[in-house]
């Protein structure tokens, strides 16, 4: 039976030290960590990729792997050091009182095995129950994540849900034997931003009812605000900053959690005003740590002598807020408060001629009813419906939706990866949508180039960089001879800001950061006119974040590229972009400037997506709305007006319409277009969702 009486912290982790052991070395990986959950509490665990985060989980669970092992400090569960238990008795609490969400739900799930069985599997071994009452319990469970018809659920193998709904069964998989300790590891990151407000949602609920304590390790501010009541900030292994989420997000101590907020897109951010502040230099590897200070190489505050001394900097706790402690020997002498050291502030580019337009675009794919065995009737999938939209030099046009939406099918198009089913798409008064890839000439081929999502899914492993942008050049048919051809590309490592030697390394040394600079390299070598960015920094930590979408401001500024953005993180939009276009299950909903797009009144879905937002600062207010369902299925999608599955606002515009005729196209003020059934009157009635105080908008 668990233990109901116990009252002090859940988890204390105390001056903890994990290290991993190579054939070659020791490599610390946690150093001097300590933190503490209270019953009902919530803590959230922010940094870099490689800081340390999912390793001091790993370590609550006891699951280091052969390499890794605690070599100092303690952790201790409601008073048990877990450090010293058997593996019978870590058996018995891992799964039951502690449990634990990972990044990708497929991992967690067997793809061979009923989703009820999965579920009513913990109970039976945990806590020896029958099979009966653990049906019943999968069921209640299932029905509190809130997942559509719970029965079917039940019977559904895991491939037969989105990825919105396996998240929701690892959850509910956690929550079976009601555990005091949720442990979350990024659990949102593969998911929309409207289910992942949803889960979020569902998270916070689940955690006020079941009183679970939580320990939320992600690198979105936003998201640790929404869920958690206090939060550590991690560098390089070491805990740099820990308070309650007000005490670090509006009185931070330390230069390390300064540099992340002034690199993420706060409300207020303007790339040509008030551009990002990437952190300068890199994050060091775990044995070449410097001396004293960890952040010092890449600090503003650096004083040479007393930050790299060769003794450990202890937490200080912050005077007049014994909870509040911080990792700095200056945070003192500080000026916090001190406006930010403005960057060179740049002129906007004027956009200039059309450079692309569509017209009516549609691509259908035609599948077989029956997939696996190609018979039955055939059916068709609409990706995207009559899209209609130009883009001009030097613009920033931003395709935001959720997944599923077309987004992704209109940039293969696009690029002649895929031929169009109907309409035109114009390049330059030139028809390209019928040519695929193969047929077009080398012009229109480097004229429209993509930067991909995953950097490391594009580069080839076996090639030199180097090599790999000169083969680019070579297929653009530029340059006259090799060094030319070497010459220019030198000159591209420039432009993004990687230094000359790089040219001769492979793509596995390189970090994330620096591969996506390659291949946004490897698209600009034949002077892209129209470059497609597809999520391009969804993969990549924030301080990364800000550098490369401050690098391809930089070069679109020089070279009048347009840009087509495409992104599910409405905060980078609203920072990047001049107009934005919302599509919706094949569909243009919404079509504006920026500013019209993010202010009412907006399309439904406009308005569902911008509170799903998180936003990383306390003073933002945000109304809350929870998108009900999963996106309804482009193969069978809804009659009427594509979202009305999902709408708020169905009765006001009129049920019957809205589930039978697909809306008109509306003008609402110059460039401002919304598909939508609702009258000019509720429109104008509309509310903000987001609401700036005056001073954070300064």
């Amino acid at each position: 039976m668990k233990d109901t009486t116990y009252d002090g912290p859940i988890l204390e982790i105390d001056k903890l030290s994990i290290s991993f052991f190579t054939r070659l070395r020791e490599i610390p990986a946690v150093m001097d960590f300590s933190a503490s959950i209270m019953p009902g509490e919530a803590l959230g665990i922010v940094g870099e990729s490689g800081c340390g985060k999912s390793t001091v989980a790993l370590g609550v669970m006891q699951d280091l792997g052969v390499n890794g092992r605690i070599v100092g400090g303690s952790i201790k569960f409601k008073g048990q050091d877990l450090n010293t238990m058997t593996t019978e008795e870590l058996r018995d609490i891992r799964g039951s009182q502690i449990a634990m969400i990972y990044q990708e739900p497929m991992a967690s799930l067997n793809p061979a095995m009923r989703i009820g069985k999965q579920l009513m599997e913990v109970p039976m071994i945990h806590e020896g129950v029958s099979e009966k009452e653990a049906y019943e319990r999968a069921l209640e469970v299932v029905t509190d994540v809130k997942l559509p018809d719970p029965k079917r659920m039940l019977n559904s193998f895991p491939h037969q849900l989105s990825g919105g709904q396996q998240q929701r069964i690892v959850i509910a998989m956690a929550l079976m034997s009601k555990p005091s300790l949720l442990i979350l590891d990024e659990p949102t990151t593969a998911l929309d931003v409207t289910v992942e407000a949803a889960v979020v949602e569902l998270v916070k609920d689940l955690g006020k009812k079941y009183g679970t304590s939580m320990l939320f390790i992600s690198h979105n501010l936003g998201l640790v605000l929404e869920t958690c009541d206090r939060i550590c900030v991690m560098y390089s292994g070491e805990a740099v900053e820990r308070g309650s989420i007000e005490d670090v997000f509006d009185e931070m101590q330390h230069p390390y959690t300064q540099a992340l907020f002034r690199s993420i897109p706060l409300p207020g951010a303007d790339k040509n005003a008030r551009p990002l502040v990437a952190i300068p230099g890199n994050f060091p590897l775990p044995h070449e740590r410097p001396q004293g200070c960890n952040f010092g190489p890449r600090c503003d505050y650096f004083e040479d002598g007393l930050c790299n001394e060769a003794k450990p900097i202890p937490m200080y706790p912050v005077t007049g807020n014994e909870r509040h402690e911080t990792r700095c020997l200056k945070f003192q002498e500080i000026d916090w408060n001190a406006p930010i050291d403005v960057g060179p502030q740049t002129e906007k580019p004027e956009p200039g001629r059309v450079v692309l337009k569509m017209d009516n675009l549609k691509k259908y794919y035609e599948v077989a009813a029956s997939a696996l065995f190609g018979g039955g009737n055939k059916k068709v999938v609409k990706a995207n419906e009559t899209l209609s939209f130009e883009a001009r030099e030097a613009e920033t046009l931003a395709i935001v939706g959720e997944s599923g939406c077309g987004k992704s099918t209109f940039a293969k198009v696009l690029m002649g990866l895929e031929t169009a089913t109907d309409g035109q798409i114009l390049l330059d008064n030139q028809n390209i949508e019928g040519t695929p890839i193969e047929a077009r000439d080398t012009k229109t081929v480097s004229d429209v180039q993509m930067v991909f999502q995953n950097p490391f899914d594009t580069l080839n492993p076996s090639m030199t960089v180097g090599r790999q942008i000169i083969r680019a050049l070579e297929i653009f048919k530029i340059g006259k001879t090799d060094e030319d051809r070497r010459q220019r590309m030198l000159e591209l490592l420039d432009l993004v800001k990687l230094p000359r030697a790089f040219a001769d390394r492979m793509p596995r040394q390189l970090s994330g950061g620096q591969k996506q600079r390659v291949g946004i390299a490897r698209a600009f070598a034949g002077d892209a006119r129209i470059v497609v960015a597809d999520e391009p920094v969804s993969a990549l930590d924030v301080s990364v974040q800000a550098a490369v979408t401050d690098l391809l401001m930089e070069i679109q500024r020089e070279q009048k590229t347009t840009l087509l953005f495409i992104s599910h993180d409405l905060s980078i939009v609203r920072y990047l972009s001049d107009r934005v276009m919302v599509m919706y299950l094949g569909h243009v909903v919404e079509l504006g400037t920026t500013e019209q797009v993010f202010a009412p009144p907006y399309h439904p879905y406009t308005e569902a997506l911008l509170s799903a937002v998180p936003i990383a600062d306390t003073s933002v207010k945000k109304k809350h709305i929870v998108l009900d369902g999963d996106i309804p299925s482009a193969m069978n999608p809804p009659s009427g007006c594509p979202f009305q599955t999902r709408c708020r606002w169905k009765d006001k515009a009129g049920k019957e319409k809205c589930e039978t005729e697909v809306p008109p196209v509306r003008v609402l003020a110059e460039g401002h277009q919304v598909k939508c059934h609702l009258p000019d009157a509720e429109l104008a009635n509309m509310e903000p969702v987001i609401e700036i105080p005056a001073t954070a908008a300064e």
